[in-house]
């Protein structure tokens, strides 16, 4: 693995292809820490044992495990699935893997820096060391030269791209102060066309409701294909998330891609807000002396963290009524790929949900 300091992916022709084109496979990390997973993870990796499980019947799924949990999951993944040994602070895939970029069939990596979503100012925990190290060992693994982009902070789950130029970011989170406080806007924009290879950044206001992460896009909003996207909705006024959706329409109605298109939304319903029980609550280690959730608080539910493997969608579901539905417009909008839904409640009290969890190496 070869570490690139002194040029970017658009200079050298690389551009990151979306993530309905095909993959060579996907990443996940086995869940463990005990402020993020409650009562030992046992439900937490069932979940994921399953999510693995979906997205392997189409592409090679690499789980990466702890040194302690390397035997527990070696044992509850199948045999289909690899298994590598690899230390991380928890198990987000998505932010930290590395981000990759591809040039006829030759795929790098980009090293970003992390920082928990926030470091010191507002992150969710510290330290996060193993994590910020593991684009590297990722490239590695699979053989990949990587970029060095350290000094700029930003997680996968903040980006979604098209594959034809054009990149969707959410304001609140990209402008954050915890994350490139000296950076403007365009000088933001001006690294995503750098590294991501595109030309056309699309900033939408926000994201979901009470979505710890400075509402990442991966939550709220997700190309489909060239030109067409789906967007978490709400039909309840009174509901916090309608304003937020509406504003995040209105710039979408208003927006054109990399090529001129105007932008196709599809409405996703989301379910009903899911609260914390006092019983999950109990199941939590506290982070910093300060409790990681309180009861009656709301997660960031949203259909749309749904991962777009090679020959199915695996999306969550939360035992709400708009499952179903949300599962058959996401059927229609992929009539070539299988959906699969999975009860992903005890991955969102972790803080996110499918597609936080997965990240694909492209074909």
């Amino acid at each position: 693995m070869k570490i690139i300091k002194n040029s970017t992916p658009a200079a050298d022709g690389f551009y990151m292809p979306a993530e309905f084109e095909p993959h060579q496979g996907c990443i996940m990390i086995f869940p463990e820490r005990a402020d993020s997973w409650q009562y030992g993870a046992y439900a937490a990796r069932k979940a994921f044992v399953q999510v693995a499980e979906a997205i392997a019947r189409s592409e090679q799924v690499t789980v990466c495990a702890s040194a302690a949990q390397y035997d527990n999951a070696r044992a509850m993944m199948p045999a289909h699935i690899r298994v590598v040994e690899m230390s991380s602070n928890d198990a987000w895939a998505r932010d930290y893997a590395p981000t990759f970029v591809k040039k006829y069939g030759e795929i790098r990596g980009i090293d970003w820096g992390f920082n928990a979503w926030g470091g010191l100012r507002d992150g969710l925990y510290f330290p996060w060391d193993k994590d910020n190290a593991m684009a590297r060992k990722l490239c590695d693994l699979f053989g990949k030269d990587i970029y060095d982009k350290r000094d700029f902070i930003l997680e996968g789950g903040s980006i979604h791209v098209d594959g034809e130029g054009t990149c969707m970011v959410t304001e609140t989170c990209l402008l954050s102060e915890g994350r490139n406080p000296d950076k403007t806007k365009e000088e933001i924009e001006e690294t995503l066309r750098e590294y991501l290879g595109v030309s056309k950044v699309i900033w939408l206001p926000c994201g979901i409701y009470q979505d710890e992460t400075n509402e990442h896009v991966d939550n709220i909003c997700a190309f489909i294909k060239p030109g067409e996207v789906v967007l978490a909705w709400t039909e309840d006024r009174d509901d916090p998330q309608y304003a937020m959706s509406e504003a995040c329409l209105k710039a979408l109605e208003q927006a054109t891609d990399a090529r001129g298109r105007k932008i196709r939304v599809h409405k996703l319903p989301l379910p009903k807000p899911v609260m914390m029980t006092a019983e999950e609550c109990e199941g939590l280690d506290a982070c910093h002396d300060e409790p990681t959730r309180m009861p009656g608080e709301r997660l960031a539910a949203s259909y749309v963290n749904f991962y777009i493997a090679n020959q199915h969608i695996v999306m969550p579901g939360f035992g709400d009524p708009a499952d179903e539905k949300a599962r058959e417009i996401l059927q229609k909008l992929f009539p070539e790929r299988e959906v699969v839904q999975i009860y992903a409640r005890d991955i969102l009290i972790g803080g996110g949900n499918i597609h936080c969890i997965t990240q694909q190496i492209p074909e």
